[in-house]
């Protein structure tokens, strides 16, 4: 299993695209936005369904940032690693069993 110590970690992405990158960080900004929506509308004690209603989409939108880097990772690191094969094949494997599990919970 991949952990902080694996040599596949990077310290930066590999082969982002600018427009890529514009659009997660625009995408970005408007989940902060929804996010302090959703911190005034629990000060404002607004109905809890409208609330949870928001939180979902909130959710919705951190899964379509998270989609798009998960599909940058594949396409290129994930890949790259598997085609080396070995080692490194069986790492990136691992790295992204890792991911997926976490982003289940």
């Amino acid at each position: 299993m991949a952990n902080s110590q694996s040599p596949l970690r990077r310290d930066h992405a590999v082969a982002v695209t600018p427009a890529l990158k514009q659009a997660n960080l625009r995408r970005l900004r408007r989940i902060e936005g929804q996010v302090r929506g959703l911190h005034k509308m629990v000060e404002e004690d607004r109905y809890c369904a409208d609330i949870i209603i928001q939180v979902a989409s909130v959710q919705q939108a951190l899964r379509g940032v998270a989609r798009e880097l998960m599909r940058n990772h594949l396409t290129h690191c994930a890949a790259d690693a598997l085609a080396q094969g070995g080692r490194s094949g069986e790492r990136m494997i691992g790295e992204l069993l890792d991911v997926v599990y976490k982003h289940l919970r």
